[in-house]
């Protein structure tokens, strides 16, 4: 019965961040006209892939493995593209909103769950990345797409920003559900604020007919 029991704040925001990333994932499929099937995988490593990595990395079992809730998100996200779809695909910020909001929440479960096995903040701001960002770099190699965390466009820098606005506002006292919300705040306003302002970090530049080695 434990699996039953009432589920804690920072389940909600990964029940959430589930929900949310899929419907980025399985929207991105739509606009490249995959069939259903491909587009619920798609959904769904979207979803899971940056909390797999983090747990492999932590050494537990991932949480899907243990919960089916993360194949049911998946699912209503999937009904819910299939029936809203004509809406979602003409709305171009649609896929931006969802990532966004997937990538703040995760951001705060991954943090929150590597605070909890023990580790380091600055270990958990890692994790923190790797769960909001990983899933996304998955879900564009699949597509076929150039990952968004290696584009000029900040991405992963606010998992990371975030992540450390979480530790400070620990440290300075608050309680854990206000530093989650502070935290995930952080993660989606610099990651709104950097696409609508175009701030960029900066390239490194190369010459591209340099000779190869090898």
């Amino acid at each position: 019965m434990e699996n039953w029991l009432m589920p804690s704040f920072v389940d909600i925001l990964d029940f959430i961040g589930t929900f949310a990333f899929a419907i980025s994932g399985i929207r991105l499929a739509s606009a490249k006209q995959f069939d259903w099937f491909g587009a619920y995988i798609i959904g769904f490593v979207t979803a899971i892939g940056g909390g797999t990595i983090r747990d492999v990395l932590l050494d537990v079992t991932p949480v899907w493995m243990t919960n089916p809730i993360y194949l049911i998100c998946t699912a209503i996200a999937m009904v819910f593209v299939i029936a809203f779809g004509k809406y979602l695909i003409h709305l171009n910020n649609t896929f931006f909103l969802f990532d966004s909001i997937g990538l703040a929440l995760f951001t705060v479960v991954g943090f929150d769950k590597s605070m909890a096995e023990g580790y380091p903040f600055w270990i958990s701001i890692i994790m923190g990345s790797f769960t909001g960002a990983a899933g996304g770099v998955l879900r564009d190699v699949f597509i076929n797409e150039i990952p968004l965390i290696f584009r000029k466009e900040i991405y992963a820098m606010a998992c990371v920003v975030g992540g450390f606005i979480y530790w400070l506002c620990l440290q300075s006292g608050m309680e854990s559900y206000g530093s989650q919300i502070v935290g995930g705040c952080a993660v989606f306003l610099v990651r709104i604020l950097a696409v609508k302002y175009h701030l960029t970090l900066p390239i490194l530049k190369g010459d591209e007919h340099s000779p190869h080695i090898g």
